[in-house]
């Protein structure tokens, strides 16, 4: 039967279904919505043969409590949490359970891809995180910051005359001739610097990004890396399979 992946963000509930025997990232069917949707998601999993669910969920309690709800009765459901180790990858964590699921589950995603090397994994949604594995498969550690939008909406509330900015899908110049672009283009170089300082540090020979802003922030990169489209489901599939 069916595995159901589910990723509550702090924003959206990404989810996919793996068949049985799928390939790592390879899903019958994806999707992303706002969690008002519960809704209408919670009849998609109906009707998707589901025997089987893999959970993170960093969106609270009440998310949560919304989610179960929302599952077919009589399944298996695995909330997923981090652990001291999981397949194959060591939590370096001070203090492992500490760690947000979906970053063990993004970091298990990364070294599932990407074996055997020293990985930088970006994930940048409402809060980007940047965070390293070594090559024999120890969580090291990483960083958190805001995300683009939590930046520009940062600079409309607190400074004076700035407006509101999202980045479109045109980067502007490096030094922006108008106040528009001079936002867009610090925000970005603040996210690409980070990821960049990030790989230098760790000796990275792999990075990879994902989330719902990485399509505006990868491009913006001067280090090799590889744009994967979920990679907390991926981490989630390859932790169902372990």
């Amino acid at each position: 039967m069916n595995l159901l992946l589910v990723d509550a963000g702090n924003t959206r509930i990404k989810w996919a279904i793996a068949l049985p025997g799928a390939a790592l990232g390879e899903w019958e069917t994806s999707h992303a919505a706002p969690h008002l949707d519960l809704t209408d998601i919670a009849a998609a999993w109906r009707r998707a043969g589901i025997s089987r669910a893999i959970v993170s969920n960093v969106a609270g309690l009440e998310v949560r409590e919304r989610i179960a709800q929302a599952l077919p009765a009589a399944i298996a459901v695995e909330w997923f949490a981090s652990t001291l180790d999981r397949a194959g990858l060591r939590n370096g964590y001070r203090k492992p359970g500490q760690l947000g699921c979906d970053r063990f589950a993004a970091a298990i995603g990364a070294r599932a891809l990407a074996p055997g090397q020293n990985i930088v994994v970006a994930t940048c949604g409402t809060a980007t995180t940047v965070d390293a594995v070594r090559a024999d498969g120890l969580f090291v550690g990483g960083m958190i910051l805001p995300g683009l939008a939590l930046m520009a909406a940062s600079l409309a509330r607190n400074t004076a005359q700035l407006p509101q900015v999202a980045p479109g899908a045109a980067a502007p110049p490096l030094f922006g001739d108008n106040t528009d672009d001079a936002i867009v283009s610090g925000i970005l170089s603040a996210q690409a610097g980070a990821i960049e300082r990030a790989c230098a540090g760790h000796g990275a020979s792999a990075c990879i990004v994902s989330g719902g802003a990485a399509t505006y922030i990868a491009p913006a990169l001067k280090v090799g890396y590889r744009l994967v489209d979920n990679i907390v489901l991926v981490g989630l599939h390859a932790a169902a399979a372990d």
